[in-house]
């Protein structure tokens, strides 16, 4: 996009350049040749300096949003922060020379023994706020074991911590951790075990000599460290890439596109998706970014794959592969993120990705406002009907055990659904039924009905109940699903938008033509 002026006027009003291409004007003065009039092309000059200047105080005005919305931690956040990690380490350090000493290694090595806290996800990345929890590894060696060193003794030693509440081990889920608050910041501390004695405390990872002989599941620990470390290396200006995943999370967030289990976005798919437009364009400013960034995925030919590494052969039969939205690891060059997206929330993606386009794409305008693009998806004016689904349990203690093992599974209820026919919108956000006496989380997610407009919702229970039955056999709880009327909602979820979908009525074409199941066709989005 560029703007330009007439160099004679420079008070007239900003004209749109689509790509920088030149402008062609008709000149209305017109000159006399032989008595006919003749008119002539006049280029009007494009002002740099002008545009510039203007990309750059939507910049700051940006910068400034995200400050008011609070996702930049103040001084004191940080340091609490800060603090917590120093004492973790304190409390791994003392850990594992315990464990040396009841596995009654040679004093030499008791005194050597050492592991390390390593942050990834938002914090690592440097992109949390003040709500954000802190994702840290556990790094130990060879003789500290999962099962018993880190799920007994650590979990026996952080429990007698004053400053450790709610903590509760999960250790069936893809990668097996502890969750706990640390004088109330929220820590999820998964396990590696290296085959070392000693764990430098800034131990690089990347490095193959630490990785040899590594269990899967220590590799599965590792790789959001990874993914992390590479991220950072791989783009050419962190900050800005700060910046841009700060945006770019919000929105996802605010639009409902945030959740790997629901089969959304994942923290690693926006921050690879962010920094591959980072590192196409090295000398953009953050509002110039922000368009580039949906402009590139409203584009985007998937299935194509994203990949940040180029000149990379991603292997076809890789199960991620056959996703709709594949986007590459980059810690692991040849594998690609977990994804649980399906046609219906890749659908909402793509459309929500050219919707971001549509109102950034005229950042220099006056009347732009960045409001528009970060404002909550008003799920009650699209949906007539809802998915109601209420987990409760007897006890306030067993809600989020049994809370987060549905939500583990939600990939399960996905699936049938899918199967089903229907079109669904699985909002992230969990709400309290006061109607239901147990304690009780419940979603709603928006249904957009197939061709007979029946959904056998026993049998997607019933199909649902028996994924959960699979796995932590200790979890339990009470599930039941319903349709309700968006006139059935909370008031709080009964939003008024005063805002189209849309910014005006342009021309709307198939979402992805090649791709949508017939029973949706006719969803569609404005054409890019």
């Amino acid at each position: 996009m560029a703007y330009a002026f007439d160099s004679n006027n420079p008070s007239a009003r900003l004209v749109l350049l689509p790509n920088y291409a030149p402008l062609n004007l008709i000149n209305p003065n017109f000159l006399h040749h032989h008595h006919h009039q003749v008119l002539f092309p006049v280029r009007f000059a494009l002002n740099p300096a002008l545009v510039a200047q203007i990309e750059q105080d939507r910049s700051i005005s940006l910068q400034q949003f995200m400050n008011d919305e609070g996702l930049v931690p103040s001084r004191e956040e940080e340091q609490r922060r800060c603090n917590v990690i120093r004492k973790l380490k304190e409390i791994i350090i003392k850990w594992i020379k315990r464990v040396a000493y009841l596995h009654k290694l040679p004093q030499n090595l008791v005194k050597a023994a050492s592991a390390t806290i390593l942050t990834y996800g938002s914090y690592g990345l440097g992109v949390h706020n003040a709500e954000s929890d802190i994702d840290a590894l556990c790094v130990g060696p060879w003789f500290a074991s999962l099962t018993e060193d880190f799920f007994v003794v650590l979990h026996d030693i952080l429990a007698k911590r004053v400053e450790v509440s709610d903590i509760h081990c999960v250790k069936d889920a893809k990668v097996p951790l502890m969750r706990f608050k640390f004088e109330g910041i929220s820590v999820d501390l998964p396990y590696a075990q290296l085959q070392v004695t000693t764990v430098p405390e800034n131990v690089d990872i990347l490095n193959p000599l630490f990785l040899n002989g590594i269990d899967e599941t220590s590799w599965k620990s590792l790789s959001g460290v990874r993914a992390n470390n590479s991220i950072l290396q791989l783009v050419p200006d962190v900050k800005i890439f700060q910046q841009l995943l700060r945006c770019v999370k919000l929105w996802a967030k605010r639009r409902g596109l945030y959740g790997n289990l629901f089969g959304f976005f994942g923290g690693v798919h926006l921050a690879v998706l962010t920094a591959f437009v980072c590192q196409r364009n090295p000398n953009v400013s953050l509002a110039g970014l922000v368009s580039i960034f949906f402009k590139t995925f409203a584009s985007w030919p998937w299935p194509t794959p994203v990949l940040l590494q180029q000149g990379i052969m991603m292997p076809r039969h890789h199960p991620e592969a056959r996703s709709l939205m594949p986007i590459q690891l980059p810690s692991s060059p040849h594998e690609y993120c977990h994804s649980n997206i399906t046609t219906s929330t890749f659908m909402k993606i793509r459309t929500e990705f050219c919707k971001g386009y549509r109102l950034t794409q005229d950042l220099l305008k006056s009347q732009f406002d960045w409001r528009n693009l970060f404002e909550p998806y008003p799920y009650s004016k699209f949906y007539q009907q809802f998915l109601k689904i209420c987990l409760s349990t007897s006890n306030e203690e067993e809600l989020g055990d049994w809370v987060g093992w549905v939500k583990s599974r939600f990939r399960g209820l996905l699936v049938k659904l899918e199967e089903a026919h229907v079109f669904y919108d699985p909002s992230p956000t969990e709400y309290l039924d006061t109607t239901v006496q147990a304690p009780n989380v419940v979603f709603y997610w928006g249904l957009i009905p197939g061709k007979n407009n029946v959904l056998d919702l026993d049998s997607i229970q019933d199909g649902f109940k028996k994924t959960l039955g699979t796995g932590q056999k200790e979890v339990t709880g009470n599930m039941t699903l319903s349709v309700i009327k968006s006139s059935q909602l909370p008031k709080t979820l009964q939003l008024v938008d005063t805002h189209s979908m849309f910014s005006d009525t342009g021309q709307t074409v198939p979402l992805c033509p090649n791709r949508v199941p017939h029973r949706l066709v006719g969803y569609s989005v404005p054409s890019i």
